[in-house]
C-alpha cells in the first residue's frame, strides 16, 4: 500500500498510532488547535502575527493568545512586538519548537512506513 491509495481506515489508524506515540512520550501534549498554530508558524513563511493566525484558523485573537501562552511555556515559540507596527505581535520560531516538529515528522514517517509494510 502506498500513501496515494491509503483508505480511510488506514488513515485513521495512522492518526491514532501517531497520537498514541505523542501521549506516551515526554514531549508536551498539544491540542489540535495548538498543533495547527505551531505547524503554520513552522511550515509557512514568516512573519506571523496573532491577527493573521486568528484569521487563518477562524478564531478570535484571545483564543490564539491562550494557545501561544501554553506553547510559550514549553519554549516551542516566542513572541515580540513588531517594531514597525507596535500594534502587532510577531510569533517566532524557536530551536526547541523546530526540534519538536522534526521529531514529530520522524514519528509520522516511521509509523506510516510500519503501517504500509503490514
Amino acid at each position: 500500500m502506498t500513501a496515494r491509495n491509503i483508505n480511510a481506515g488506514r488513515a485513521l489508524k495512522l492518526w491514532h498510532d501517531v497520537n498514541l506515540h505523542l501521549v506516551r512520550d515526554d514531549e508536551p501534549d498539544l491540542s489540535v488547535r495548538q498543533m495547527s498554530i505551531l505547524l503554520t508558524i513552522y511550515l509557512e513563511a514568516p512573519p506571523h502575527t496573532v491577527r493573521e493566525l486568528a484569521k487563518k484558523l477562524g478564531v478570535t485573537k484571545p483564543v490564539i493568545t491562550r494557545a501561544l501562552n501554553a506553547m510559550g511555556k514549553f519554549d516551542l515559540l516566542t513572541r515580540r512586538r513588531d517594531e514597525k507596527d507596535r500594534r502587532n505581535v510577531l510569533v517566532q520560531r524557536t530551536v526547541r519548537g523546530a526540534l519538536y516538529l522534526e521529531r514529530l515528522a520522524d514519528v509520522i514517517v516511521d509509523t506510516a512506513q510500519a503501517s504500509y509494510s503490514s
